[in-house]
């Protein structure tokens, strides 16, 4: 019932057309049980009373009454559907506002294709369940006891005889509605399993065939499809188990029907007229009984999907905003971490990490892979929270601030490069999609990407594939380069972006970046020396902590990691500390 009651708060909106709908629903119950009662009339007062010129008033009736089914039949359909429809619009956007505001920390833990299970395979179940099982069980419902009060009217002995098998009927559908609805729960998670690996082959399907692994890929798809087969199967061998069970008890009514009914025609205590109206509402306690354990499934299957749905909108995002925090008009000042520590779960990421920065500066973050980098950058976002420690922008503690106002002041170009499946123009201005054609290709022109854009066939305006697709990987960092530099933030952050570009490019990026950013903060994380050798501040990270800070000179001089990194890569540190080099 939690679940019914939950998607009547969304259909709640709509109770008027809801109400008219199960009142049309009504009113065809009603028209069902007119026609039976006309063919008695036919038998009794025409036939065998020999009243024909009833004959073609009757027929007229029950005509009448099919087009009439007919029409309102066909209108309630429609409005349900239409309610359904509306349901569904409001439950998908609700469903992505809530993924749009959840942190990293829920898309870590979450597979893709659980998220797109719920909104596609469980949705369609919701809407399944409100555009046709919900009037369905109404006008089965009714249908059931409108037609077993006339059969009380036309003759009580009768239908007290067919009204024995009802129970048993009851008690059988609710025994499959008990026992099928733990498979439909599992069969939903298999769904999701399924999902995520046609996902994860989907998206990296140039993996895939650039180490041979088409057949390993395919073997992983076969056992979870094997799970998914095998999940419907238990579902279906407890359809089968009750099933021919409700279809056998449903059956019984017309020989039950036929042998009481006959006996009493034959002892006089009931009209021919009176048995074949009985046969023909036969099928309105017939098709309900029939109906029950179909129906029973489609209402299992909208509770499990429901309970995905509502799981997923009760989730909440642990990156909140505190009840008083404050909306930053211009963060332009001083950047502090305070002894930060993080922990993802039991495993420690971050620990007592301090160090300050003043506008203007550019800091530059270097160290081995899984040092916790991108992680310490992903603090001053606040795409997670510290655990030790504090943040401070401004002299502000970031847990302050509000959220999405203090992104807004941050420029960010991850790692992982992501580009939109739209126009270079469009990927650019996403940050400022009011930005004007000559401020786009001006930051193109700052990112060094303006050059092989416009060699492309259609310039800004060319489509580029999903994730970039069709571009090179230092295309695509350019691109994104330029995403930042259009946002013009008082605070950029570079993880490892000019990493696939040569270094003739570089330099000229890190030169424009020099003019652009003169007086705001820039972070840099990367592998190359050359990336950060010229920043205010290097910060080297090595398992979690700042093993070693100063200048490109200091660090050298310290011959640690930093320099170790410098001589692999150039091979030049001796002479540079003994006075006969210079970098």
């Amino acid at each position: 019932m939690e679940s019914i009651r939950w998607i009547w708060g969304y259909m709640r909106k709509h109770k008027i057309q809801f109400s008219f709908g199960i009142f049309l629903a009504l009113s065809v119950t009603f028209l069902n049980l007119l026609n039976p009662y006309f063919s008695g009339r036919i038998v009794d007062d025409v036939i065998k009373g020999n009243q024909s010129h009833l004959l073609w008033k009757l027929l007229g009736l029950m005509a009448a009454v099919t087009v009439c089914k007919t029409v309102i039949r066909y209108c309630y359909q429609m409005l349900f559907e239409k309610v359904s429809q509306s349901v569904v619009f409001v439950l998908r956007k609700e469903m992505y506002d809530k993924l749009n505001r959840l942190d990293f920390g829920f898309f870590d833990k979450t597979r893709t294709g659980d998220i797109m299970a719920r909104m596609t395979g469980d949705m369609e179940a919701v809407r399944h369940f409100t555009a046709w099982a919900m009037y369905m069980i109404f006008e089965n419902s009714m249908m059931l006891l409108l037609a077993l009060c006339f059969m009380f009217y036309i003759h009580p002995p009768l239908a007290l005889i067919l009204l024995t098998v009802t129970p048993v009927i009851g008690y059988v559908a609710y025994r499959l509605s008990t026992d099928v609805q733990p498979t439909f729960t599992a069969i939903r998670e298999q769904f999701s399993k399924l999902n995520s690996v046609v996902q994860e082959n989907i998206s990296g399907n140039r993996v895939v065939k650039a180490f041979g692994k088409e057949d390993y890929e395919i073997e992983k798809f076969l056992v979870q499809n094997g799970d998914f087969k095998e999940k419907n199967l238990i579902s279906s061998r407890i359809w089968s188990k009750y099933l021919p069970v409700l279809d056998s008890l449903a059956g019984m009514l017309l020989v039950l029907m036929i042998f009481a009914g006959g006996t009493m025609v034959i002892q006089g205590s009931l009209t021919i007229g009176e048995l074949v109206t009985f046969n023909s509402l036969l099928w309105a306690l017939n098709n309900p009984m029939r109906m029950a354990g179909w129906l029973a499934n489609d209402v299992q299957r909208f509770i499990a999907s429901a309970r995905k749905i509502q799981a997923l909108l009760q989730t909440e995002p642990e990156i909140v905003n505190s009840p008083q925090a404050k909306v930053p008009q211009n963060l332009n000042g001083h950047i502090s971490f305070s002894n930060v520590s993080f922990s993802y779960g039991d495993e420690k990421v971050l620990e007592n990490i301090t160090f300050h920065v003043r506008p203007g500066q550019t800091v530059g973050i270097i160290g081995p892979t899984g040092s916790g980098k991108s992680t310490l950058m992903s603090l001053l976002c606040r795409f997670y929270d510290v655990t030790g420690g504090g943040i401070f922008v401004n002299g502000v503690n970031v847990k302050e601030w509000d959220v999405r106002k203090l992104r807004e002041h941050i420029a960010l170009v991850m790692q992982d490069v992501f580009l939109f499946s739209d126009t270079i123009e469009g990927n650019i201005a996403y940050g400022i999609p009011d930005a004007s054609v000559e401020a786009v290709q001006t930051a193109a022109k700052k990112a060094e990407a303006h050059e092989f854009i416009s060699r492309l066939p259609d310039g800004y305006d060319t489509i580029i594939g999903e994730r970039g697709v069709g571009l090179s990987g230092g295309q695509r960092q350019r691109i994104a380069l330029a995403r930042a530099i259009l946002k013009d933030a008082p605070f950029l952050i570079l993880d490892d972006t000019t990493s696939a570009v040569d270094m003739e490019t570089e330099l000229c990026i890190q030169r424009t970046l020099r003019t652009v950013f003169q007086n705001k903060i820039c972070f840099t994380i990367a592998h190359r020396i050359s990336s950060v050798k010229d920043a205010d501040l290097i910060l080297v990270m090595e398992g979690g902590r700042i093993t070693e800070q100063g200048t490109h000179e200091e660090l050298l001089r310290k011959q640690g990691y930093y320099y170790k990194v410098y001589q692999n890569q150039f091979g030049n540190a001796d002479n540079y500390v003994s006075g006969e080099g210079v970098v």
